[in-house]
């Protein structure tokens, strides 16, 4: 008990001040983990969303490989849910609800993909028949370049 004489009412004041700061870090830093888990969650979400898409695209279009025009004609649907998924990921960088790294993968994947030659016949004739799709279709003419100040 005689250590209870040497705690004044300015000791307890300032132990609680830095207790208090603590707190704040330690909230902050759960806050931030949170964020990044949630983040992620939202990624992995979208990279599902794309598995399940190309689960139905043929192959054959995956590969590069030419389709007929029946099974181009029979695939349609899937490739314009497809292009419509990319046309969404966009404005996501842009609100930075993607991280870098996973943007620059989706956007070599997207690039690689309108290249393939069935991908490409169905985003030529979606642009001939829709004025929507803005955002892909600025990605496209910056020809798949990032600026590097959009970066936060």
């Amino acid at each position: 008990m005689e250590f209870c004489k040497y705690i004044t009412p300015d000791w307890i004041s300032a132990l609680a001040s830095v207790v208090a700061a603590c707190g704040v870090f330690l909230a902050y830093g759960q806050l931030r983990i949170s964020k990044n888990i949630a983040q992620l969650e939202f990624e992995d979400g979208l990279a599902k969303e794309y598995r399940e898409l190309a689960s139905n695209i043929p192959t054959k279009a995956l590969l590069g490989i030419e389709l007929s025009e029946e099974e181009f004609q029979k695939s349609f649907d899937e490739l314009y849910r497809y292009i419509d998924l990319t046309n969404e990921q966009t404005p996501l960088r842009q609100r930075n609800r993607v991280k870098k790294e996973a943007w620059l993968n989706w956007l070599s994947g997207i690039k690689s993909n309108l290249e393939r030659p069935s991908f490409k016949r169905a985003w030529s004739e979606i642009k001939e028949k829709s004025d929507s799709f803005q955002e892909l279709r600025r990605l496209e003419s910056e020809n798949f370049e990032i600026d590097p100040e959009s970066w936060s």
